[in-house]
């Protein structure tokens, strides 16, 4: 049996694991939004950054991609996503069922938010998000790299994103 890992953000351009398939999948409930603090790969605990979380929401859902894990790699990239994903557990992760774009429906590792986190901030104004993300660095670059590379990837395969595509084109312009 093909195990699933719901990407949204970063997991779109970085799996870290061996990918055999990758479909377009929805995910009904959440939002992707740049709702976690991050103190660590995108920001510091003296600067935050900001990175995407899946946002539990009612009526809304979250397009994104299934990425497929290679037969027999199923236990290391279970086990290189908990140390990658839950560095601070402010994610939780969760089996959920999302929906393929052929309407076939799978059980995927999918890693949401946990809303009663220090690092959780919801709603945050979009201008605010431009703000922190221009200038925050963590130990894996820049805040600003996480957002193109994401939004880049979202329009690559398709999927748009306004309050990504709006994000990026502020902090391009904040950051020259």
């Amino acid at each position: 049996m093909t195990m699933w890992v719901f990407g949204y953000g970063s997991l779109l351009w970085n799996p870290g694991f061996e990918v055999t398939r990758r479909v377009v999948a929805t995910l009904p409930g959440y939002r992707r939004s740049f709702c976690m603090r991050s103190i660590h790969h995108r920001g510091t605990p003296e600067v935050p950054g900001l990175v995407l979380a899946l946002d539990a929401a009612p009526g809304v859902a979250c397009t994104g991609m299934a990425l497929a894990v290679a037969p027999g790699q199923e236990a290391q990239t279970l086990d290189y996503l908990r140390a990658r994903e839950l560095i601070s557990s402010a994610y939780l992760e969760r089996d959920l069922t999302i929906t393929l774009q052929d309407g076939a429906e799978v059980c995927a590792v999918t890693y949401v938010i946990d809303s009663e986190h220090e690092q959780y901030c919801s709603d945050l104004p979009l201008e605010e998000q431009a703000n922190i993300i221009a200038r925050a660095v963590g130990d894996r670059g820049a805040n600003t790299e996480y957002l193109f590379n994401t939004a880049d990837h979202l329009a690559e395969v398709g999927l748009h994103d306004p309050d990504l595509d709006w994000l990026a084109q502020r902090v391009r312009g904040l950051t020259g």
